[in-house]
C-alpha cells in the first residue's frame, strides 16, 4: 500500500521534462523534447525560458513606472457650464463617498488600488521566492500565479468606466468628461503588469513540487 501511494505521488508530480515531451507556450501543443520550432503554429519550443525573470522584472518595472502617475494625475476632467475640475483615482473614490456611494467608491478603489497594487506584490513576490531552491509553498505559489492570472481580466475596469463616460456625456457647453492623462497612464500599467505575469515561467515552480514529491517519497 505505501509503494502504491509514493508511486501514485511521485506519477502525479511527472512533468513533461521528465517525460521527454515539450509544451508550446503559444498553442499549448505537445512535441517531443528535440523539437525546436511548433509544427503547428511555428513558435519556439523550450523546456525552460532561463529569461523569463529578466522580462518579468522588465515588464514589472515599466507598468510600476505608469502606475504612479496615473494616481498623481487626474483620471477624468469634468466640465459644466464653462467650469472644469478633474479628480484622481483616489480623490474620485473620496468624492463618491461624500456623496454617499459607498459601494460605487469600493468597488472603484477595489479594481484601482487594491487590486493593482496586489499584482505588483505578488508577481515580485514569485519573482523573488522562485529563484530560491528552498524556503518557500511550491503548491501556494502556483495558487497564487493562478489568482494572479484570474484577477488580471478585471484590471481593466477603471479604464472602461472612464470610455463609458466620455462616450454618453458629451453636452457641449453644459457637460461635457473627457480623459485624463492618469487613464493612458493606468491602462499602459495593467498591460505592462499583465506582460509581466505572462513572462513568468510557471514550469520552474512544477519543477519545485517535483523535487519535493520525490523527496517525500523517498
Amino acid at each position: 500500500m505505501d509503494g502504491a501511494r509514493h508511486g501514485s505521488e511521485k506519477l502525479a508530480a511527472l512533468t513533461a521534462l521528465d517525460a521527454g515531451l515539450v509544451g508550446c507556450r503559444h498553442c499549448t501543443r505537445v512535441w517531443h523534447a528535440d523539437t525546436e520550432v511548433c509544427p503547428r503554429c511555428g513558435g519556439g519550443l523550450q523546456s525552460r525560458d532561463p529569461t523569463s525573470l529578466q522580462r518579468v522584472w522588465a515588464w514589472w518595472l515599466v507598468g510600476l513606472l505608469f502606475y504612479i502617475p496615473a494616481n498623481l494625475y487626474p483620471m477624468l476632467i469634468t466640465r459644466t457650464v464653462g467650469l472644469a475640475s478633474d479628480a484622481t483615482i483616489v480623490g474620485g473614490v473620496i468624492e463618491l463617498m461624500h456623496h454617499g456611494a459607498y459601494a460605487v467608491a469600493g468597488i472603484v478603489f477595489f479594481a484601482s488600488v487594491m487590486i493593482p497594487v496586489g499584482k505588483f506584490i505578488a508577481i515580485g513576490y514569485l519573482a523573488v521566492m522562485v529563484r530560491r531552491s528552498r524556503g518557500y509553498r511550491p503548491r501556494h505559489m502556483l495558487h497564487l500565479f493562478e489568482i494572479v492570472e484570474f484577477i488580471g481580466r478585471w484590471s481593466m475596469i477603471d479604464v472602461f468606466v472612464v470610455a463609458i463616460l466620455v462616450a454618453l456625456v458629451q453636452f457641449n457647453l453644459i457637460a461635457t468628461i473627457n480623459p485624463g492623462i492618469a487613464a493612458v497612464c493606468f491602462a499602459l500599467s495593467v498591460v505592462f503588469t499583465m506582460l509581466s505575469a505572462l513572462s513568468f515561467d510557471s514550469r520552474r515552480i512544477w519543477d519545485e513540487i517535483e523535487i519535493i514529491s520525490d523527496e517525500s517519497a523517498s
